[in-house]
């Protein structure tokens, strides 16, 4: 088993974000990706697939139901969509490709369509998700796992008959070894492991159930192989709310021990959290979810992604959430500074640009002059820009300076004249910026001005 021996230094791992970044940006010529990823809906349980040159993310759908089989404010999750990318920030909504009332053994109305995932094999894609049977009581122990099967990725998904026999649960992963040996694992409030036949749908072994440290409810296991060391991951109600944790061994069906935590409990307090790690042109990026999007209600949640990192003898990094998300944009996209990589400890806050619609996104606030928000990664084309646009009002009135972060080189000056309204102001680029560089924006002067993006032409 795995011992801790030292970690990476600050400095390597930075040089490996960077070095991904910019090799992905050269190959896949286009913009990233910010947190949250998809800002049109709620989106839950990302499990994440790379098929070809493209990643391709399973989440569930979270609506909102004042009640759903009889419990008022639960979760409420419909259908399923899938969403791919090939640079993380440009993402295709393929739409719905299973609901409920497709499913011949499940209830068309439980709203019980949980966390799924996705494999391929033999020129074929399986989707395996969760749903509660047709007659039964409510909890896990009414929930089966079923398979629907398309000849691409994106579906049509057709699904089978009958749900897997001999699985009772939530939260289905497969995983396929490097032998070709396909496993399912799904939790009810244990996590079980077992060998799949080849035709995908049937167990090939008994369940084995992992020991584990537990405390609270343990659900949504997630199995990775990484230099002959498998990975068991999972989120564990270790205090009041979810956090990501992790196990490895020698075998795909154990034992594992446990080593760790991969992310701590929710900032917003969010009650879940449920994952997927994948490895995507050399790096290793962990898909999540929280409710940030939905602050006063954390069953609406949002999918969201990090940069995840290892030790030099294979521990996971605890990964910390970010609004920045991961890799770069493009200096030509809309840069959302309240999207930061840093700001300022007094005088720069976040707020929803509108509160009753949030999937309008965030505005940054600086309220006081020196006040100031960072954005990393930005990529400059060799056609350099000649104008800045912001999309910025204040009540009071200032001037702004958009500034290399390395430097402090201002590359732009912008006045915000008064008025309640929004305005898209342009101004020249003062000094020409090239390559992939930090981003600062300082209020130089003034009080409260509210920006919600900043693009180069």
């Amino acid at each position: 088993m795995l011992k801790i021996k030292n970690h990476k230094s600050a400095c390597s791992r930075r040089l490996s974000a960077i070095l991904f970044i910019f090799i992905t940006f050269c190959m896949a010529g286009n913009t990233w990706a910010q947190n949250p990823l998809i800002m049109d809906q709620f989106t839950a349980d990302p499990s994440a697939r790379v098929f070809g040159d493209r990643v391709y993310v399973y989440p569930s759908h979270d609506i909102y139901c004042s009640e759903n089989n009889g419990r008022k404010n639960w979760f409420c999750m419909p259908d399923y969509h899938v969403f791919s990318s090939e640079d993380l920030q440009e993402w295709t909504d393929h739409g719905v490709i299973l609901s409920q009332e497709d499913v011949p053994w499940g209830d068309p109305g439980a709203n019980s369509m949980w966390a799924p995932d996705a494999i391929e094999r033999n020129g074929k894609y399986y989707f395996y998700f969760p749903t509660r049977t047709k007659g039964a009581s409510s909890g896990e122990s009414g929930f089966s796992i079923g398979v629907a099967i398309a000849d691409n990725p994106e579906g049509p998904f057709e699904p089978e008959e009958e749900p897997i026999k001999g699985v009772q649960g939530i939260d289905p992963n497969v995983f396929i070894d490097k032998d070709g040996q396909a496993y399912i694992y799904w939790s009810r409030d244990k996590i079980f492991g077992a060998k799949l036949k080849d035709n995908m749908l049937e167990l090939a072994s008994e369940p084995e159930i992992f020991e584990l440290p537990k405390k609270g409810h343990i659900e949504g296991p997630w199995v990775f192989e990484r230099n002959g060391t498998y990975y068991l991951t999972y989120p564990h109600v270790a205090n009041n709310i979810e956090r990501l944790e992790y196990a490895t061994g020698d075998n795909p069906l154990g034992p594992f021990e446990h080593q760790g935590v991969v992310m701590d409990e929710s900032p917003n307090n969010t009650w879940t959290n449920h994952h997927s790690i994948t490895k995507f042109r050399d790096q290793w990026i962990l898909f999540y979810h929280d409710s940030e999007l939905s602050p006063n209600f954390d069953k609406n949640r949002s999918i969201r992604a990090d940069s995840l990192f290892f030790t030099e003898d294979g521990l996971i990094e605890k990964v910390i959430p970010t609004h920045r998300g991961v890799g770069i944009t493009d200096s030509s996209n809309k840069i959302q500074f309240d999207r930061y990589s840093e700001i300022s400890e007094s005088g720069a806050s976040i707020k929803f640009i509108d509160s009753t619609d949030t999937f309008k996104g965030w505005k940054i606030v600086l309220k006081k002059p020196e006040s100031w928000v960072k954005y990393n990664n930005v990529a400059f084309s060799s056609a350099k820009p000649k104008t800045v646009k912001f999309k910025a009002r204040s009540l009071q009135g200032g001037i702004l300076h958009l500034k290399i972060a390395g430097n402090g080189q201002i590359i732009s000056e912008v006045t915000v004249k008064k008025g309640a309204d929004w305005n898209i102001l342009t101004a020249p680029v003062q000094n020409e910026v090239s390559g992939v560089q930090d981003l600062v924006l300082k209020l130089q002067k003034g009080e409260k001005v509210e920006v919600d993006w900043v693009t180069f032409e």
